[in-house]
């Protein structure tokens, strides 16, 4: 018995500059290997030297980084205490041209109904940044330290541009 073997017929995609679709597919395909309740901020790199940045919120993930983010605002977290938190719960990883950072969601909001908070000198050491960023680019700093940046969609979501 002979078997034939048809080549199918080939079929052409119009060309496209929307990555939307495949970086999804992609968040996807990482969201699932990891566990639930956790925070994903993804950073995709391009051949061009850009980044697009992607959130992604694993099982119970979304309604729990809502918890702790208004336990962060009520607490009056700054910028500097999610960034000191954040270090002490995140695992970081890269896959290629792929940067992840993982957030475990339950010990993040143990961390911040504790009260920890960030260092003074890295919160000095943060103003400092910011206050150089905006001599440089001409601009007055505001006082203070930006708010709690956020590790629900909520919050995450809410950011301008």
């Amino acid at each position: 018995m002979t078997s034939t073997l048809t080549a199918p017929e080939r079929i052409t995609l119009p060309p496209s500059e929307d990555r939307t679709p495949v970086a999804r597919a992609i968040v996807q395909s990482i969201a699932v290997d990891h566990a639930p309740e956790t925070y994903l901020w993804i950073v995709l790199h391009r051949p061009d030297g850009g980044a697009n940045i992607w959130h992604a919120w694993t099982e119970g993930g979304e309604p729990l980084g809502d918890q702790v983010d208004r336990a962060a605002v009520a607490a009056g977290m700054d910028a500097a205490d999610w960034l000191h938190i954040g270090d002490l719960n995140c695992a970081r990883s890269t896959r290629g041209r792929i940067t992840v950072e993982a957030y475990a969601l339950r010990p993040v909001l143990a961390d911040v109904d504790s009260g920890i908070r960030c260092p003074h000198d890295r919160r000095d050491h943060l103003v400092r940044v910011i206050e150089e960023a905006a001599r440089q680019t001409g601009q007055t700093p505001r006082p203070g330290l930006p708010r709690w940046l956020g590790m629900g969609p909520a919050l995450v979501n809410s950011r301008t541009p």
